[in-house]
């Protein structure tokens, strides 16, 4: 394979290409599951680079591996072991971070490595906002891994990242590779040709086109959340209505081009802090909200009081660093901790994951960075809903919220501008604190296991009650998520001695007699078995399996075997 590694070397530079295993550590490694050898990892710096990248390793018959932000909690895009029966080549799109603003910013055409701090900052001169936010498990997220896994955000009236306006490239039935638009951009017909005017943007309003029956964003998820009777859950991974070309396709193409739908901001917006010991209350609340209110939230966060605590130590250095820098910054925080651990663990005489533990010290040096009255909360209460409203609905939760509390179990309050703002960061702060933990406390903890479920519509009964045998291994159950939509992710930390891949598939078995659908926000990976409808999906897009053989337990070997499990 040395022709190869030269070959992507002439392509992007030797600055951007990396065969050494202390270099690709970080590309190989996912950020809570999935690990395995690769041949390299390729940085495209532009998209005539990421073609020519991926003719040169289909020509070479290798394993194409398409990563954006590595963020996920399966391991999709990462190796999984080192039982491949080809070489693999990991192409991050981290490089290619272009935005183009169309329709007068009601649209935005993202290139692979966008990530969503990128898409808030551009849009908010024009006060208008992504489908999502930050990220709601895990820390710079990307555009494109949001499409990929039809992931879901924390924006109630939004539903899950969508869209059918894609320019992909996907390796036909024939073996040969199609660059296939569908972006309703006029760019011509020769790819090289028609990346390059994407990527300088100069294509013209008169290129535009609204092909009908085509979505850039979920048109139906504003009625379908309110359907609280439904048996069925709000939104999953193998959701088989939103599966559509790059939509939920999970690396099984490779992506170069998303067009999505934007929002406008609100206005005026109020966050109501509710804290209670019953967790029917919360129950009622989402249930009245969402079958009488005229308008639906902007988000509502829940989270645990065991996941408040952790986080509250094990999030509270994230927590300063979006505060103090801001969230355009964080990506490259994040960047150079990756770098500086992957250069310390050359020498071999420093502690593992340095980095994280450098900065949990340093967290320790802050004064007590969350607000009194969620502090007083913590402390009475087990459950906690972050509920944030926009227009005439701060006036329907603020009259309604004051009928039924304060209660014999609960109370809210109305938050002020910055215990709103500190509030939900600390929701997503609680997305790493299950992992810094396991950092921390290495010798105590064997993994984490970390379940993304969605619960059916009409499930009154969320509380999760573990049997005893399941439980007792589990030294922390973190549980936080999107309330109104009724998905959680919910963090085991398991004691040293135990598998958690067991106690994982034991878990399974207690969703599945709920009637629940996992994983909701992330890709099957290496750790779920695609349900028949994504493995379909999966047949259609990669006829071949060049891209990523193994997500969602598919065969590893070069083409589809007609006895693999789904």
């Amino acid at each position: 394979m040395t022709d190869l590694t030269e070959t992507l070397r002439g392509i992007v530079g030797n600055a951007h290409m990396f065969t050494e295993e202390r270099d690709t550590a970080r590309f190989r490694k996912g950020f809570r599951f999935g690990n395995g050898p690769v041949l390299a990892v390729v940085e495209p710096g532009n998209l005539v680079e990421q073609w020519r990248v991926l003719k040169a390793c289909h020509a070479a018959g290798v394993i194409i591996i398409p990563q954006a932000s590595n963020t996920g909690l399966t391991g999709g895009s990462t190796p999984d072991g080192a039982d491949y029966d080809r070489p693999i080549v990991i192409v991050s799109t981290s490089r290619m971070a272009k935005i183009h603003l169309i329709e007068e910013g009601r649209q935005v055409v993202c290139l692979p490595g966008a990530t969503l701090f990128q898409l808030e900052q551009a849009l908010r001169p024009l006060k208008r906002e992504p489908h999502s936010v930050i990220g709601s498990s895990c820390l710079g997220a990307s555009v494109f891994g949001g499409i990929a896994n039809n992931s879901g955000g924390a924006l109630i009236r939004r539903g899950p990242a969508f869209t059918q306006l894609t320019l992909y490239a996907r390796v036909n039935e024939t073996g040969g590779i199609e660059l296939i638009n569908h972006l309703g951009v006029q760019l011509g017909n020769d790819p090289e040709t028609m990346l390059a005017k994407l990527e300088a943007g100069t294509f013209s309003a008169t290129d535009i086109e609204h092909p009908e029956g085509r979505a850039a964003s979920d048109p139906d998820y504003a009625e379908h959340i309110r359907k609280i009777d439904a048996p069925t859950p709000a939104r999953f991974n193998a959701d088989p209505r939103r599966l559509y070309e790059s939509a939920g396709s999970a690396g099984k193409v490779m992506m170069f081009a998303v067009r999505l739908d934007t929002f406008p901001s609100d206005a005026r917006n109020a966050v109501f802090y509710i804290g209670t010991n019953n967790p029917d209350e919360l129950t009622q609340i989402r249930r009245h909200i969402l079958g009488n209110f005229g308008s639906l939230p902007v988000a509502g966060e829940y989270i645990h009081r065991d996941a408040f605590n952790i986080a509250e130590i094990y999030g509270k250095d994230t927590f300063i660093a979006i505060e103090k820098l801001g969230t355009d910054r964080l990506p490259r925080l994040f960047s150079w901790k990756a770098k500086f651990d992957g250069f310390i663990s050359r020498f071999g005489i420093f502690p593992e994951s340095l980095g994280d533990k450098l900065m949990q010290a340093a967290s320790r040096l802050f004064p007590q960075h969350l607000p009194k009255r969620m502090l007083d909360y913590r402390d009475k209460y087990e459950h906690h809903l972050l509920l944030k409203m926009a227009g005439d609905g701060i006036e329907e939760a603020r009259a309604y919220l004051g009928t039924i509390f304060p209660s014999a179990d609960g109370n809210f309050f109305e938050c002020t501008a910055e215990e709103g703002s500190k509030a939900f960061l600390h929701r997503f702060a609680v997305a790493g604190a299950a992992v810094r933990y396991r950092t921390m406390h290495a010798q105590e903890v064997s993994d984490i296991v970390a379940l993304d479920i969605a619960l059916r519509r009409d499930d009154r009964d969320w509380v999760e009650h573990l049997p005893r045998q399941i439980e007792e291994p589990i030294l922390h159950k973190l549980y936080y998520g999107h309330f109104f939509c009724h998905v959680f992710h919910q963090d085991y930390v398991v004691a040293k001695g135990h598998d958690p891949i067991e106690i994982e598939h034991k878990m399974w078995q207690l969703l599945d007699t709920r009637g629940a659908e996992y994983p909701a926000e992330h890709n099957v990976g290496h750790l779920y078995y695609a349900k028949p409808d994504l493995a379909a999906h999966y047949r259609a897009l990669d006829p071949c399996n060049c891209f990523n053989p193994g997500i969602g337990k598919t065969s590893k070997l070069y083409c589809w075997g007609e006895d693999q499990q789904t």
